[in-house]
């Protein structure tokens, strides 16, 4: 029998790899074409904002830790001193005032640098206050959990459901309106989480009134959490058994 050496099989995280670069490859080709031939594209996908750029820097000069526990998301999630609601040294937060899915998606390998133990992912408000497309929304959600999978296999992601506004106090004009919005994602958050084997939090139930609007004692402008809010998420995270 003839023997055969210095065949190269390579790592399945590799092959991962390459499959979602190659994935998001003819995605960006077939979004140019698009969007070359209608010379400008409705909504607002930009990011690169003085506050994007400062929060970035900063998450990308501290260190690794290991087993970390990833709060990644927009202004909602970086206004949460998670450390004290939850009493865990090992949490850290990701999140940027005002960020939406494509900046997210750009500061990924600062997030998945330390192969984090947990991910709890929220994002998509402020995507829905510029008016993107709610199927564009969960096109690109899905292409950040693709990510996380094929560069940090063993993170486990947990997708929450976006919160609900309240129509009555809201004062960001860009913000009223959208709350068919948000319902209308949240329905297709959960069959992204299916799809992709993860597991979907659903916070909106239990943040939302009898009019559909975010709870006023939870919130201070409509949209952002007062302490009671993230007192609450703290006690549906037991209630559902997440312990870490």
């Amino acid at each position: 029998m003839k023997k055969y050496k210095h065949f190269y099989f390579p790592k399945i995280q590799h092959i991962r790899r390459l499959f979602f670069a190659v994935v998001v490859f003819f995605g960006a080709v077939s979004f140019s074409e698009n969007t070359t031939a209608q010379n400008t594209i409705a909504y607002d996908t930009t990011y690169t904002f003085a506050h994007y750029k400062i929060r970035r820097a900063f998450y990308e000069g501290l260190p690794n830790r290991k087993h970390e526990i990833v709060f990644l998301g927009n202004s909602i999630t970086e206004n949460g001193d998670w450390n004290e609601i939850f009493r865990n040294k090992n949490i850290v937060n990701r999140g940027i005032g005002g960020d939406v899915c494509w900046g997210v998606l750009n500061r990924l390998d600062e997030v998945l640098s330390s192969q984090p133990k947990y991910i709890f992912l929220m994002i998509g408000i402020n995507d829905i206050g510029r008016s993107v497309p709610v199927d564009i929304i969960a096109g690109k959600i899905q292409e950040i959990i693709w990510r996380i999978k094929a560069e940090s296999p063993s993170t486990k992601v947990y997708l929450q459901s976006v919160l609900p506004i309240n129509e009555e106090i809201i004062w960001y004009d860009y913000m009223k309106n959208k709350s068919d919005k948000i319902i209308e994602l949240n329905e297709q958050l959960v069959s992204i989480a299916a799809k992709s084997k993860i597991q979907f939090l659903d916070l909106y139930s239990h943040f939302v009134d009898e009019k559909g609007n975010l709870k006023q004692e939870l919130t201070a402008d409509g949209i952002h959490l007062s302490a009671f809010g993230y007192l609450l998420w703290r006690d549906i995270f037991k209630e559902k058994g997440i312990r870490f």
